[in-house]
């Protein structure tokens, strides 16, 4: 695949089921995040795999947080906190590691670990493998963030979902880019 094709038609996919990716691929999938700008060489990410019984017990994280959030939270909405781990046969957890550094501020290295991120996608779109990142409230929830072991100065950025595509992968669309793009200093 020609690297313009795949910056131009990968789409996120969300009706995702097994197998997962294989070894192999996520080797590539990994690679590719570790190969984005990086200003210091700093590295501020790292990833965690979900798969099998681990989406349960994700799920159950996710209910525990619904709870402490809401503790008037339907049976509906636990169900379905529960279960969204199920929606693929692998979920990778991206975490920013923010360091302090005197040069790199928190927001370059945040921009860097979504960076890894979308280069994820695009390794996975590479090899025919669906995915999608999707954040909500519990990328955003110290109860989750605890349960999955992150420390100080660390953050979840998203959750990408990853399998093979059920049924037909939609078309990019072909927004025009003149809406976003503006001239300057003349």
């Amino acid at each position: 695949m020609q690297a313009i094709d795949l910056l131009l038609n990968r789409v996120s996919v969300a009706r995702l089921c097994e197998p997962a990716p294989s070894a192999e691929q996520r080797e590539l999938i990994f690679r590719a995040a570790l190969r984005v700008p990086d200003h210091g060489q700093l590295q501020p990410w790292r990833f965690l795999t979900v798969e099998g019984q681990g989406r349960e017990r994700l799920g159950q994280l996710f209910v525990e947080a619904l709870e402490r959030r809401a503790s008037a939270a339907t049976p509906e909405a636990l169900e379905k906190a529960a279960r969204m781990p199920l929606r693929a046969p692998l979920l990778i957890v991206v975490v920013a590691r923010l360091q302090d550094h005197p040069k790199v501020p928190h927001s370059e290295q945040l921009l860097a670990a979504g960076c890894a991120a979308h280069a994820m996608l695009l390794a996975a779109h590479a090899q025919g493998i669906g995915a999608v990142w999707r954040t909500g409230d519990f990328s955003y929830d110290p109860h989750v963030a605890e349960g999955l072991g992150l420390g100080p100065g660390e953050q979840i950025i998203g959750f990408l979902y990853m399998g093979t595509p059920e049924g037909r992968v939609r078309a990019a669309p072909e927004p025009a880019t003149e809406p976003f793009v503006q001239r300057w200093g003349d």
